[in-house]
């Protein structure tokens, strides 16, 4: 199984962090692993077998210190505490402050990001497509986290489509800015959010999008210093999962937790 370790350098030692890729499980195409063998699948609504994604699922168990709370993903703000729900609750993001109960979000060109506070009191997973990011859904998880008890948060981001890949339309742009004037944004971040959409030469109407620095202007905003990660690029770099490749694909997770 290959795995990626968060390379957040000043998180504490007893928060437990990874993030799978599609090698290492037993889904056959189109959920394999790209190179000729079978694909570490983790999302069971995608058209696998079901007996396939539970054995992916068995397969990640001796890297997490329990089963992790695997949320019904819809794209929202959402924003639950992992140790007081079940498996297939509707949210996009999930925190705890128990140790053990492991937060999990799953993606295929949406961003992951993982959060923990500085004493490790508190960590939180969230799911962060396009609509999340312009609705606030890194916001609210901070926000949850810091009810919670949270102190100084760090965030790393994880494998997302990457900037040179991201094409959307004039729709996805006007509805960052529109939300950015909505929350009175200062004008240096309505330049950055503008500048993080970079026009298409010969293709009126369409840009190319950054989710990175989309995702590390929220986080500003909500006052997140330490930002790690980044970087990765889903469609082109094969080791990962990616709809918009494949369409008809599986899911990575990326995983957090108090040890």
């Amino acid at each position: 199984m290959n795995l990626i370790i968060p390379d957040w350098i000043d998180a504490p030692s007893h928060v437990g962090a990874l993030v799978t890729t599609r090698q290492g499980g037993v889904s056959q195409s189109p959920y394999d692993d790209g190179s000729g063998g079978s694909g570490l699948n983790l999302g069971a609504h995608v058209g696998d077998a079901l007996s396939d994604v539970e054995r992916n699922r068995a397969l990640l168990l001796p890297f997490v210190p329990t089963a992790p709370i695997w949320m019904t993903q819809v794209h929202g703000i959402n924003v639950v505490d992992a140790a007081a729900v079940e498996s297939g609750v509707e949210a996009d993001a999930a925190i705890s402050t128990q140790s053990g109960v492991v937060c999990v979000v799953q993606t295929a060109d949406c961003l992951p990001v993982l959060f923990c506070d500085v004493d490790g009191r508190v960590v939180g997973a969230a799911h962060a497509g396009w609509r999340g990011l312009v609705g606030g859904v890194l916001e609210s998880t901070v926000a949850r986290m810091r009810d919670a008890g949270a102190g100084e948060i760090m965030a790393w981001l994880g494998p997302a489509i990457g900037s040179q890949q991201f094409e959307v339309g004039t729709d996805v742009l006007t509805a960052f800015m529109a939300a950015a004037r909505a929350r009175q944004a200062s004008e240096d971040i309505l330049q950055q959010t503008e500048s993080a959409f970079v026009p298409i030469a010969a293709r009126s109407g369409k840009y190319l999008a950054d989710i990175y620095s989309l995702a590390r202007i929220a986080l500003q905003e909500a006052g997140v210093q330490r930002v790690y990660g980044g970087g990765f690029c889903t469609v082109s770099d094969q080791r990962f999962y990616s709809f918009r490749r494949q369409q008809v694909t599986g899911r990575m997770a990326s995983l957090i937790w108090l040890k």
